[in-house]
């Protein structure tokens, strides 16, 4: 069935929201800090690995690094469509709508729960690549191991941030079910060569989560987004 991976994806985060929610209050201040920096810097060395693991090549026995032009140019003309957008900006405003329609306007934090949480599972190569495939073949095997990835993710922000973490599943239901539609719309043109550059500049986001999670608000990540349709046009064009 074509997108129960989005639906189990959901689940996961849903189950780990509310776990995080039931048992957080046995984390005292110092332990919400370090595991908040622990899983900013267990993020950052996924994005790095999953950079580094696009750009680098091994030919005739050498260590060989390319895709840099396509990786700079990505994020360059991301950053300038993103800015434009104010996709941020757009963010934090639906994070306040939803505040204050699901009775929290009196938690603090429930905006930036929001906004950090969904960023955190909502993009990435995972997210990308998995609702593609559950599109074209129905495989939803990525998306399942995502799952269990964002339970765990999810269970630790709530602990720390609050409950605005748990609708991060709204996003990322809309997101990824947008993307599996939208992958069996466009299936003749998802090359390997344009999946490899969305991989690429996915991973390079999921570092700069972790920058945030080590020192919050650093990068305005979000704007970034249009860098990963654009990484795959252009590698498509470059190659």
């Amino acid at each position: 069935m074509i997108g129960i991976g989005t639906l189990i994806n959901i689940a996961g985060i849903i189950a780990g929201g509310l776990l995080g929610f039931l048992f957080g209050r046995f984390l005292n201040e110092r332990m919400q800090d370090t595991l908040m920096k622990t899983m900013g810097i267990c993020t950052m060395m996924l994005g790095i690995g999953g950079t580094m693991e696009k750009m680098l090549t091994i030919e005739n026995g050498a260590l060989v690094s390319g895709g840099s032009m396509l990786l700079i140019l990505s994020l360059v003309l991301g950053a300038f469509a993103g800015e434009i957008m104010d996709i941020e900006g757009k963010f934090t405003a639906f994070g306040e709508w939803l505040k204050k329609k699901t009775g929290n306007s009196g938690d603090a934090r429930f905006t930036d729960a929001f906004v950090l949480a969904s960023l955190t599972v909502a993009i990435g190569a995972m997210a990308v690549i998995g609702s593609i495939r559950d599109g074209l073949f129905g495989d939803y095997s990525v998306l399942m191991v995502k799952a269990l990835l964002d339970l765990v993710i999810i269970m630790i922000l709530t602990s720390i941030m609050g409950k605005g973490c748990i609708f991060s599943a709204i996003p990322v239901g809309v997101l990824e079910g947008g993307m599996t539609l939208l992958a069996r719309l466009i299936s003749p043109l998802l090359s390997d060569t344009a999946m490899n550059g969305l991989a690429m500049v996915g991973s390079v986001l999921i570092m700069l989560i972790g920058i945030n999670l080590v020192w919050p608000k650093t990068i305005r990540t979000s704007n970034l987004l249009p860098a990963i349709p654009i990484s795959m046009i252009l590698a498509v064009i470059m190659k």
